[in-house]
């Protein structure tokens, strides 16, 4: 764990100040739920808070409280330099480098005079003024509740509050299924529920709100679904005619990499997107165990993460993407045997 600067923080916003609250680019669970949850808290501090995201996000998080105020970067470009313009300080939640915001934005953040914040829990995070970065956390959620408690200010937090770091751990934690679900997480859980977090609700909201089409979608990646026996393997694949064919929306394909991680005897799985408007192959890692996909991600795919959890990207053709994928395999067969899950 990193902590750096802390108190100082606390000395620092003990007085009112512009703040922006900025998350990664393709936000998921977690970057939203951290983000609308911190700025509530700090609205009820007496700071004027504004959150700022890279680009759009999946529809069944537009109902998550404040997500409303959210500001794009790619959509309301003016809006978002003014507010970056007026700040004081920029906390930056569940990423751990500028360039995870990508493009214009990462060059914009680069050129701040002020000071950064940083709040996260993925490996190898760059250096920040102020910083809690602890990658045994299972969310950027969690840590923002750990965040409102070391400001000695836990009293503070409300329902939206709650709703919102409850979205983000229950997201990032499979549904506290995932192994860096601790006794810890479900404490805090449990007290965000008996500050006003409906967790059936919530559940309900995200989990419960497919459209047809994403549940076709959903069978066309199935059905592309190949398994690699002898390397406890499972890996999807998705092109954009297949996206195109099913009405493709932001966020339909989340999670769907954990189908093939499911399947018995596979503990390393994988789902490849293809996307045209960025023009590269997106990928998604994830395993059980002691094998990680984290260092995979980042020795041969321009990504990171989790060891557990983990994204990265290619800017081959499908195929070839495919075939560097595969022929990697044999290099970790030994580790993939004992990962530890049968």
């Amino acid at each position: 764990m990193i902590l750096k600067n802390i108190e100082d923080l606390k000395v620092y916003l003990n007085v009112p100040r512009n703040i922006v609250v900025i998350g990664h680019r393709n936000p998921d669970g977690d970057a939203i739920g951290s983000t609308l949850g911190l700025k509530h808290y700090l609205d009820k501090k007496g700071h004027t808070t504004q959150v700022l995201m890279p680009n759009e996000y999946p529809d069944f998080l537009h109902w998550v409280p404040g997500s409303e105020t959210v500001y794009r970067f790619d959509r309301q470009n003016n809006q978002c330099i003014k507010a970056l313009e007026k700040s004081e300080i920029i906390f930056l939640l569940d990423f751990n480098a500028l360039h995870r915001v990508g493009g214009d934005m990462q060059n914009t953040l680069e050129k701040y005079e002020n000071d950064f914040a940083l709040i996260d829990h993925h490996q190898q995070p760059d250096d920040f003024k102020y910083m809690y970065s602890d990658t045994t956390m299972s969310s950027t959620c969690e840590m923002v509740y750990n965040f409102i408690k070391m400001m000695g200010d836990v009293d503070l937090i409300d329902e939206n509050i709650a709703t919102c770091l409850y979205v983000g751990i229950m997201t990032d934690t499979g549904s506290f299924r995932f192994r860096s679900t601790t006794s810890k997480t479900h404490k805090i859980i449990a007290d965000l529920i008996d500050k006003g977090a409906k967790n059936d609700r919530i559940h309900s909201n995200i989990y419960d709100a497919n459209s047809y089409n994403r549940l076709l979608l959903l069978g066309q990646a199935l059905s592309n679904m190949k398994v690699l026996p002898e390397y406890k393997t499972a890996f999807i694949t998705l092109s954009n005619e297949e996206k195109e064919k099913f009405n493709y929306e932001k966020g339909d394909t989340e999670g769907v990499v954990n189908y093939a991680l499911s399947l018995k005897n596979i503990v390393f799985a994988a789902i490849f997107i293809e996307d045209k408007e960025q023009g590269i192959i997106k990928i998604s890692f994830r395993s059980k165990g002691k094998f990680s996909v984290n260092q995979f991600a980042r020795n041969y795919f321009h990504g990171g993460g989790h060891d557990n959890a983990a994204g990265g990207k290619s800017e081959e053709t499908m195929e070839n993407t495919i075939q560097k994928f595969v022929s990697l395999l044999s290099n970790y067969q030994q580790e993939l045997e004992t990962s530890y899950e049968a």
